[in-house]
């Protein structure tokens, strides 16, 4: 997710850009907004973002104002309908909205939505995805200008919400009260730069300046940038984002994700030693936790395993036949490296146990004679409900059986996980800042009944009439 408030550059690339270093966040769908300070034209299609995006493309997008977003569904179906950009037009214009998170009071704001139409004259679409829920509220009030009507919305979410979202003249930013997921705030010589990672500002040339703040509200215009809370801070970051969703050379509470991962490798060592011949990782995302373990442990360091780096992230895959071809498509082993060798293979997490079972196979296929398994994370045993898709404990393996069950169906020699309060350390947070949801089963927000969240809590069928909002 970007956003960019810069008059006399040019926007649409700056976001294409800057989602380029994002794409790792969401592979579905991709989308650009841009305003000329007239108009907001939307372009938006499934796919990676240099398969959507083309020069002629980012030329016809011509404006000031841009934002920009990848998408990873949580809520709502992966169709064209619920990619983002989502724009709604409000009484005075229109408004475009993309949204990093999950939330979990969206049934609550579909029926907010339906008690406004003795109210609003405006037509609202159906609600498909809790993006579209937000964006039809903030275009549900007639009197209303979008900062004003933002300011009503936003302390009714709950979950986790980071935004960027625009009218004609103004790019606007909010973060929820936990700050679950990231936002960052950086400085362009002509202008403003609002993103999901730091990674996203290097790449465009924007200076950090921070992190967008747990509960706040931001708006961007031609007098400049003004600020304010519409609820109070409970900072509650996501402990996966160090260890997997972001990219290793993003900063987060002024820790670089890379030095986080490394430190957790280096606990790893510590807890779980194994006498080995070789340290590999799993690329890429558990690359520095094995230059810790292998400095650590004094095992030497090696890249046992090639990674065809054309192939999405495999635990967000949407189906279970997808997700197991493609670990065989994504990780090949590099035989003169690991044949006859005692292998201790370090990677980030163990959700479904697919990519380990395939993997330590390959390995093994491929001449290794022990593989040791070490996880740079404790056993995921709870379900996320704030943006990443492993929402079902039937799912995760760690749940309801042992370590030593885990290794024996992964077909391991060995297997061990890091502690959660060394992960916690290796963090510098201090634990009662985190969600460890999936970690320890403790949610920061409430969570609805069951049948009130998940990811195709508001899919409709093809027939369903759109919801319309009238007088």
């Amino acid at each position: 997710m970007f956003g960019v408030w810069a008059p006399g550059e040019e926007v649409a690339k700056l976001t294409y850009f800057g989602l380029y270093a994002l794409q790792h966040r969401g592979q579905e769908s991709a989308g650009i907004a841009v305003s000329n300070g007239r108009q907001i034209l939307v372009y938006k299609d499934m796919g990676l973002v240099s398969q959507v995006f083309d020069e002629a493309t980012l030329e016809s997008l011509k404006g000031e104002i841009a934002i920009g977003h990848a998408r990873y569904s949580t809520t709502g179906a992966s169709v064209w309908q619920n990619a983002q950009p989502t724009f709604r037009p409000t009484s005075s214009g229109s408004v475009a909205l993309a949204h990093n998170g999950n939330l979990t009071n969206t049934h609550q704001l579909v029926e907010l939505l339906e008690e406004r139409t003795a109210t609003t004259s405006r037509g609202v679409e159906a609600a498909t995805s809790d993006t579209a829920a937000m964006a039809s509220l903030l275009s549900s009030y007639p009197d209303r200008s979008v900062e004003e009507a933002a300011l009503e919305v936003l302390p009714r979410l709950r979950g986790a919400f980071s935004l960027v979202f625009m009218d004609e003249g103004t790019l606007y930013a909010a973060r929820d009260p936990q700050g679950i997921r990231p936002l960052v705030l950086g400085r362009l010589e002509r202008g403003w730069v609002i993103a999901s990672e730091t990674a996203a500002l290097d790449i465009v040339g924007a200076s950090y300046i921070r992190e967008v703040e747990p509960g706040e509200f931001i708006a961007v215009d031609a007098d400049g940038l003004r600020s304010e809370h519409f609820a109070k801070p409970e900072p509650k970051g996501c402990i996966f984002e160090y260890v997997y969703l972001a990219r290793p050379d993003t900063t987060i509470n002024d820790q670089r994700v890379f030095s986080v991962r490394e430190r957790i490798g280096r606990k790893l060592a510590r807890t779980a030693p194994v006498d080995a011949d070789l340290v590999i990782p799993v690329p890429e995302s558990g690359t520095p936790a094995a230059i810790g373990y292998a400095a650590e442990s004094g095992i030497p360091f090696g890249h046992g395993l090639v990674k065809n780096s054309y192939v999405g992230r495999t635990f967000i895959q949407p189906s279970q036949t997808i997700r197991q071809l493609g670990i065989r498509l994504k990780l090949n082993p590099l035989r003169d490296v690991v044949e006859g060798k005692r292998l201790v293979v370090v990677d980030d997490s163990i959700v479904r146990g697919n990519t380990q079972r395939a993997l330590v196979r390959m390995l093994r296929e491929f001449g290794a004679a022990e593989v040791h398994v070490r996880i740079s994370s404790p056993p995921v045993k709870w379900p996320c409900f704030y943006g990443i898709d492993f929402a079902s404990r039937a799912e995760l393996i760690a749940n309801g059986i042992s370590v030593d069950e885990i290794r024996r169906s992964i077909g391991a020699d060995s297997l061990s996980y890091v502690e959660l309060d060394d992960l916690v350390e290796a963090t510098n947070v201090p634990k009662d800042n985190l969600c460890r949801a999936c970690f320890d089963g403790i949610y920061p927000v409430p969570l609805p009944e069951d049948d009130l969240i998940g990811k195709h809590l508001l899919e409709l069928p093809l027939d369903t009439p759109t919801l319309k909002v009238i007088q």
